[in-house]
């Protein structure tokens, strides 16, 4: 079975779907919900695929794991990557990257031969949309190779990002077009002023010529004679050249406070700074990073795959997918020290939690699932025991 097939089974199964021979799906906003890929030259500008790269890098750490018994297939699966193509953290990135460039992201499952899931794969149409058939509802898909597709909107799941008019997808980009329009004015500016720089431009009068044929010819030997074969080096004006005179041109540059002002809007549109794009923030800016835009992503994740995995019964049971980080390791080295001294020696994190904030591996056959207790520090019931012994 092929990509495609193992995403959304054989194309003889659905192609009334396909076909677009289906009923359309009512909702409060919009007729048909549905979505269309805008400006995928978004991903091209430098400064938009810094903050995206960023924003994906720290996503791209979380850990998909479950909770309860069901599925214990897809729990097996999972541990050797989110699907047959994807280690888990190449799956996290390019969902990210999606989901912060388009602000739909859908998830389809990967489906083996037995008709279950045993992967989770990101997927990138150009266009997506709801539809109804036999009174059931699906996510039909279009590709930019032609291909289309449809699933039950079940069975898979769409995370949004600035939802407001549709019922199920969020917006597009537009808000972001005029300061996308100014970076690439910038960019061209920069690069005119780099050939102008290199060009040389004269303007002179040229006297003592009546007829338009005579001062063709003339134009015509001053480049030969200047500017063709190996005489380009210097200008000979003879003297029927006057008010010789060099243009200068002086391109136009944003300066930097307003070029500051761009670049923040970006920031802001993205949710990030200067300091995660450069990998140096640290302590509470990491955090504050890792709680307004890499937790509630982890959130909606979390939410949406549980919700095309398992049933409601299955969910009651206490069935879950849950899309997890450490986030103490988001903070500085100081701090972890002294996390780990703190609450470490009172039991209150095992000795493999406090290696895994230094990104040591767990020590072997179980011993640092134990929690290592100061002298001094004891379990409440076990004193009063000792002292109740002693006073006997």
């Amino acid at each position: 079975m092929g990509l495609f097939d193992r995403l959304f089974g054989r194309k003889g199964q659905q192609m009334n779907l396909v076909a677009g021979k289906s009923g359309g799906f009512q909702s409060l906003t919009a007729y048909r919900p549905a979505f269309t890929s805008w400006h995928g030259q978004m991903y091209e500008d430098a400064l938009i695929r810094a903050v995206v790269d960023a924003i994906a890098r720290h996503i791209s750490k979380l850990k998909i794991e479950f909770a309860g018994s069901a599925k214990p297939e897809l729990k097996a699966a999972i541990k050797k990557g989110a699907n047959s193509w994807q280690s888990t953290s190449q799956m996290l990135y390019r969902a990210a990257t999606i989901l912060f460039l388009c602000n739909n992201l859908p998830i389809v499952p990967e489906i083996d031969e037995f008709g279950r899931t045993v992967g989770y794969f990101p997927v990138l149409p150009t266009a997506c949309e709801l539809t109804e058939y036999e009174g059931k509802v699906y996510v039909r898909y279009q590709f930019s190779n032609g291909l289309k597709a449809a699933i039950e909107y079940d069975r898979c799941t769409v995370l949004t990002r600035h939802q407001f008019k549709d019922d199920v997808f969020g917006e597009n980009n537009r808000a972001l077009d005029t300061t996308l329009s100014l970076l690439d004015l910038q960019k061209q500016g920069v690069e005119e002023g780099i050939k102008n720089s290199a060009t040389f431009r004269f303007i002179a009068r040229l006297s003592n010529f009546a007829k338009p044929e005579d001062l063709a010819k003339e134009r015509k030997r001053f480049n030969k004679e200047n500017l063709q074969g190996e005489n380009n080096g210097i200008l000979l004006f003879p003297n029927t050249y006057s008010d010789i005179q060099q243009v200068t041109s002086k391109p136009y540059n944003v300066d930097p406070d307003e070029l500051r002002i761009i670049q923040t809007n970006v920031f802001n549109y993205f949710g990030v700074n200067e300091k995660i794009l450069q990998n140096s923030a640290i302590g509470d800016d990491l955090d504050a990073f890792f709680d307004g835009c890499i937790e509630p992503f982890a959130i909606q994740l979390s939410e949406g795959l549980t919700r095309m995995t398992f049933t409601d019964h299955e969910i009651s049971m206490g069935n879950r997918v849950q899309v997890t980080a450490n986030r103490l390791q988001y903070m500085s080295t100081g701090n972890k020290i002294s996390l780990a001294q703190q609450l470490g020696d009172r039991g209150i994190l095992l000795i493999d939690e406090i290696r895994e904030l230094f990104n040591y591996a767990p020590l072997p056959d179980g011993v640092g699932q134990h929690a290592p207790i100061r002298g001094e520090y004891y379990f409440t019931d076990e004193g009063k025991k000792e002292k109740d012994d002693a006073e006997n």
